[in-house]
């Protein structure tokens, strides 16, 4: 086995991992995997994944890494050339990571429920009543967030890093005009990640 193949699909998260791939400089196969036609729900699909979601990372050796933060700190540590992480057991480095967790658990799952409130209800008309409770969750987290960005134009200042990559992603899933004025601070951190040469390709096909 050799090579890196990650299996994903537009406008899911594995558009940060392709951003992450592209600014390490690492080859990759990507493999589509059409999450509206159902292909992550097959038999084939669920011996990669149990979970049936992508992103998925296969790794030169063969193995598989799930998880959108995982691989995407999995890539910054395995390049450290370059520099999507803080080095390993620094200050930064828990800071970094403190808040890649928060993403993931908090707004990644909070759009999730945004955008399929009826997944998450077993009564139909209670699926309205599950999105104004996940808008208002999400909002308040990316409120959160806003409030500790001192630098600028990433997190860290003029270094990105794979939390400002998943930002970037998550940004694009609200509004962008309650994005504007609420979080100021964070849509000029994902404005900044989308106007990079090497991301500015990906962020185009994903999202405009």
């Amino acid at each position: 086995m050799s090579g890196y193949r990650l299996y994903g699909f537009k406008l899911t998260g594995s558009c940060a991992i392709e951003a992450a791939l592209a600014e390490a400089g690492v080859e990759h196969k990507f493999v589509p995997v059409n999450t509206k036609a159902g292909e992550t729900r097959t038999d084939a699909f669920k011996a990669i994944n149990p979970r049936q979601q992508v992103p998925v990372l296969q790794l030169p050796d063969g193995s598989i890494i799930t998880e959108g933060p995982a691989i995407l700190m999995h890539i910054a540590d395995s390049h450290p050339d370059s520099q999507l992480a803080p080095p390993p057991g620094t200050s930064a480095r828990g800071q970094h990571d403190r808040w890649l967790a928060f993403f993931h658990a908090n707004v990644y799952e909070g759009e999730l429920r945004q955008l399929f409130p009826e997944r998450y209800v077993d009564d139909p008309t209670a699926a309205a009543s599950a999105k104004r409770a996940a808008d208002a969750y999400v909002e308040r987290h990316f409120r959160i967030f806003d409030q500790v960005i001192d630098q600028a134009p990433f997190f860290f200042g003029v270094g990105l890093t794979v939390l400002d990559i998943y930002v970037w992603m998550l940004a694009q899933w609200t509004d962008q005009t309650w994005l504007v004025s609420e979080c100021p601070r964070v849509a000029r951190l994902s404005d900044a990640v989308a106007s990079r040469p090497k991301i500015a390709p990906i962020h185009a096909h994903h999202f405009l």
